[in-house]
Parts: structure tokens; sequence; C-alpha cells
């Protein structure tokens, strides 16, 4: 198993490794992963083992970062082939990343197959390129599908923790400390932050609050936290966090999300049936998450609303949709059809029949 560096590509493969436990419990699953990213930690956490790989992707920008990145690239393949000689896989299964590069690139020329799992409704290089090899990819988004050999590709749906299923509101807003018959406002910018995001909410939260029964929910990110905790004014109506640690809850709890349009949290609103007002991030790689929440938007799912226009749209945008219960319950009904809640159980049984025909499990 390999993916890193995000949330994005670390959860989705941990979720796989969670279903293909549950579908053979004598398995036996090794991570691969960088020491200095999320992997590192998470994966062990969630109690797999995880083995070091050096890597380090291309900066966009001109750096000098760059000129280490032949021989990164040199050293990651290296590794990752002494790698897949010592573990003998029956499978390589990869969520993206820089790391997933060398590893299953490692695999397939040591003749085993792979998995790809592409999150995003535009394709990334390096699963573009894995692909081509790949015995089977499986997409999230429709939209992704062309990037792949159709005989390999499959719409699955993107991994997503079990836990979101199911979660009773009443208990949730309870969590917060929110009224039962509250209006909820959740404003993510994922773990970090997002400067954006949280410039237009500090800008915006009094005239937001001027309704009387607005709750405001505020991931602002460990990196922001600090210096908006010393400018904001405390409110009982404005609940302002570093990170929230019960996402479950948070979607449960909320009538509106505004947020980012990564993958993963477009996934996670689609299973909670959501509503959702997306903001790209325009600083990502082709722009893939503006292609995500198009996705969304086109399936009714959700609103895009571009950066550019956030300070000068977002308090009417969030006003009309609190204001619409027909509209946000038609985007909650929209985006559960979109959902695909059993993506993990559905590649890992994609993963267990390929095991199941590998050389490696009758030699």
């Amino acid at each position: 198993m390999t993916g890193g560096g995000t949330g994005g590509h670390v959860y989705p493969a941990i979720a796989i490794a969670d279903a293909i436990q549950a579908l053979e419990p004598a398995a036996e699953l090794v991570f691969a992963g960088t020491k200095d990213r999320l992997e590192w930690e998470a994966v062990p956490a969630a109690g797999y083992p995880i083995r070091p790989i050096t890597v380090q992707g291309l900066q966009r920008r001109l750096t000098a970062k760059n000129l280490l990145f032949p021989l990164r690239a040199v050293q990651g393949l290296a590794q990752s082939w002494r790698l897949v000689q010592e573990v003998q896989p029956a499978v390589g299964v990869g969520t993206g990343g820089y790391v997933s590069g060398p590893v299953l690139l490692a695999a397939s020329l040591q003749g085993v197959p792979i998995v790809v799992q592409e999150q995003n409704a535009y394709a990334g290089l390096t699963n573009r390129l894995l692909g081509r090899r790949a015995a089977r990819v499986h997409v999230a988004f429709p939209e992704a599908m062309g990037a792949f050999p159709v005989g390999a590709c499959m719409l699955s749906g993107n991994p997503t923790r079990a836990a979101l299923a199911d979660v009773d509101a009443d208990a949730a807003r309870a969590h917060f400390g929110l009224p039962a018959h509250a209006r909820v406002l959740l404003v993510l910018g994922g773990s970090l932050g997002s400067k954006a995001l949280n410039e237009a909410i500090e800008a915006l939260h009094p005239a937001l609050l001027q309704q009387d029964d607005l709750h405001i929910v505020w991931q602002a990110g460990r990196r922001y936290s600090d210096a908006l905790q010393d400018r904001v004014p405390s409110h009982p109506r404005l609940h302002l966090r570093p990170y929230i640690d019960q996402m479950p809850y948070a979607y449960a709890a909320a009538d509106l999300a505004v947020c980012r349009a990564g993958a993963l949290t477009c996934s996670e609103l689609m299973v909670t049936g959501t509503p959702a007002l997306l903001v790209p991030s325009p600083n990502v790689t082709a722009d893939h998450q503006t292609r995500n929440a198009q996705s969304m938007a086109s399936a009714g799912a959700a609103i895009l609303l571009p950066e550019a226009n956030l300070q000068a749209y977002l308090l009417e945008q969030v006003e009309a949709l609190l204001a619409n219960d027909s509209l946000r319950q038609q985007m909650a009904e929209a985006a559960f059809a979109t959902a695909r809640p059993k993506a993990a159980q559905h590649i890992a049984e994609d993963v267990v029949a390929l095991a199941r025909r590998s050389p490696a499990l009758k030699s």
C-alpha cells in the first residue's frame, strides 16, 4: 500500500487497507511512505507497518530544490525495488502522491499487478503514468475516466471513513454545544487552514451573526488559529477552533458547509449529504479542485464560488442558501445520489481478487 503527502492520499489508502483486512483478516499489509509527511504518523496510528521511501516532487516554480529531483528519484526507485523484493507482494495499491510513483513502478517492473486509485476529477500526472501499467484503475469522479485505459478503469468513488454514516444530528449538535433547532454554518479550510476562507469569514461573520439563530462552527486551521483568536472577538454563537477531530459530528450538525474542494472533502460531503458552497483552491496542480467542484455542482450537490469572488459574494450566497430549505434539501438528495459509500469495500474486493490470482501467492 502506498499513498502519501496529504490526507487526500493517505486516508483513502488506510480505508482500503481496513476494508481488505475485514475481507481477509490474515492478509499482511505493508505501507510505503515518506518520513516527513502525514503518512508517517497516520499509518502506524491506524495499526499498519510503514517502510521509508525517499522521494521528492518536482516543484512547478524555479527553485534550487529541483536540482535534487533526479537524485531523489533514483534513490526512491532503488529503495522501492529492494522493498518489493523483500516483501514479495501479491498486489501493489497506490492512492497517489509522489511516493506512489517509484513504489508502484518498481512493483510493476517486477511483475506485480498494481491498482491505482484516483481521487480527483482531474487525474494527477503520477496516476496517469501508472494507469498505463495498472491491472485496475479506480476513479472517484466520472470526469477522470478519460485519462485511463477503458478496459482497466472503474468508477468506484473515494474511500471514506465508515464513521461518517448514520450520525445522529442531535448528538452531533450536542457535541459542539449547539441548540437543536439552530441553523449551523460549517467553515472548513483543512487541517492547516485556508488564508482566503479565514479572511472572508473574519470580515463577514459580524453580518452573518446578525441572524440570531445562526451558529458558525469555524475550523480555522492550526496555522492561523492563534492569530485569529487574538483578533476575533468572542461571541456565544461563534465556535472558532484550530481543528475538528470529530468530522462525522461536524457534517451531521451542519445545515451548510463552506469549504475547499479537495477530493476527500467532496466525497465526505456526498456521503453525508451535506449541502456545500465550494471555494476551490487556485494553488493546486492543474486546478484539480475546480474540476472536483464543477463535478459536484453539475450534479446539483454543491455551488461553486471561485476564490476571486469570495469576498464579494460569500455573504449573499450563504444567506440565500440558509434561507432556502427546499434548495438545501435538493442539494442533500443530489449529494446522496452521487455518493459511493461502499467505495473502500468495492476496491478491496477487487484487490483481494487480483491477489488470489497473483503469482506471488502461487509460488
